[in-house]
């Protein structure tokens, strides 16, 4: 039997043990919940991507205008039409021009009758000629007679030349009015879709003077041939070459990207003010019909991969902070710091050359507080994406 003086000390001693719990338990370090992924083996790629928005581009694209201003008298297209290579989109007022062609073309038909006329009587004046000259030498003209009808059948020979020469000059006034009408029309250079025009029936249009950004009257896309242009930063371009492989994305299509192939690097730098030095590159798509229907202006972007590397140990890339270091969970609850050696890596996935094993688990959320080397740690469980 213990003795009530004992009793009552073993009694104060477990009180006090149990305040003792109570107060370790409200202090304990709570844990961190943290969003984990296991390392695994697959696909790691090394790659770059654009700085700025690309956009879909044309490969024949053109802002016509006039070569000289004028009113509008047919617009023989409008805005969505599909056109053939030579079809007549524009006309401006002309009359003045066509009224000295007329004239021009009269010009030619009457020189070529003077023509006529002229040489007839060249040919007469040398036939002449030739038979005073046998007459001459037979003694029945004088020398001087004979001399006489040898310069009129120059004179007429000339005068034949002139009448051609008449002639060329008239055929040459008509090709300059044809060219002058050629500056009030607009044919298409090729065949496209009219994505834009500039003016109505009855308007004045101006051409664009050098120095002065006038809208030009028809924009004319082949939209049969499309490609995406983007611009890359500048310590990035020594890695780019025409052929390299390309996923390409479109902010009209998310969550889908498509394979092609770079097709030009820019060979030099653009400078803006404001923003980075890039290099403009362009890239085409393997199968042009896979996206669909494209429309020219379009943003997309362009992942370039340089090299590729199947089967690799990898750590998601958001996994990874300064130094190549990463957060392992432990089974006994408790995050370690764990520096590796990486390889390739893309926004994605790094490779890991050194440093983890398949199965271990890295963490994901760094960003969030707390979460450093020795905390303790809760598993979130992340809700299935729908669909999935």
């Amino acid at each position: 039997m213990l003795s009530p003086l004992l009793r009552r000390l073993l009694i104060a001693l477990l009180i006090l043990l149990l305040i003792a719990s109570g107060i370790w338990w409200a202090n304990r370090p709570k844990p961190v919940a943290v969003v984990l992924k296991e390392i695994e083996r697959g696909l790691v790629e090394s790659t770059i991507a654009n700085t700025r928005a690309g956009t879909i581009e044309a490969c024949q694209r053109t802002r016509l205008s006039t070569i000289t201003g004028g009113r509008i008298e047919i617009l023989a297209v409008k805005e969505g039409d599909r056109v053939n290579k030579g079809q007549l989109l524009m006309k401006l007022w002309n009359d003045d021009q066509q009224a000295q062609s007329a004239l021009a073309i009269a010009q030619v038909a009457t020189a070529r009758h003077r023509i006529n006329e002229a040489c007839a009587v060249a040919t007469n004046a040398e036939r002449e000629a030739e038979r005073q000259s046998a007459l001459h030498a037979k003694g029945f003209v004088s020398g001087a007679r004979e001399d006489s009808a040898r310069t009129e059948a120059l004179a007429r020979r000339a005068g034949c030349e002139a009448a051609r020469a008449d002639l060329a000059q008239a055929e040459t006034r008509v090709n300059l009015t044809r060219v002058e009408q050629g500056r009030t029309v607009l044919y298409a250079p090729f065949a496209g879709t009219i994505a834009k025009i500039v003016g109505e029936v009855g308007e004045f249009s101006t051409p664009s003077p050098p120095g002065v950004p006038t809208p030009p009257a028809i924009d004319l896309i082949d939209d049969s041939c499309l490609y995406v242009k983007a611009p890359m930063d500048e310590v990035d371009a020594p890695r780019i070459s025409a052929g390299q492989p390309v996923r390409i994305s479109l902010d009209a299509l998310p969550r889908q990207s498509f394979p092609g192939r770079v097709r030009r690097v820019a060979p030099y730098v653009s400078a803006v003010e404001k923003q980075a030095r890039t290099v403009d590159i362009e890239a085409t798509l393997d199968d042009p019909s896979a996206p669909g229907k494209l429309l020219v202006g379009y943003s997309a972007d362009i992942e370039v991969i340089l090299a590729v590397r199947d089967q690799a140990v990898r750590v998601p890339t958001p996994a990874l902070f300064e130094g190549s270091r990463v957060l392992v969970a432990d089974a006994d609850g408790t995050l370690h710091e764990r520096r590796i050696r990486t390889g390739l890596a893309n926004w994605e996935f790094t490779e890991v050359i050194e440093g983890l094993a398949t199965g271990e688990r890295v963490v994901t959320s760094l960003e969030r507080a707390g979460v450093k080397a020795g905390a303790h740690y809760s598993v979130e469980t992340r809700p299935a994406a729908a669909g999935k």
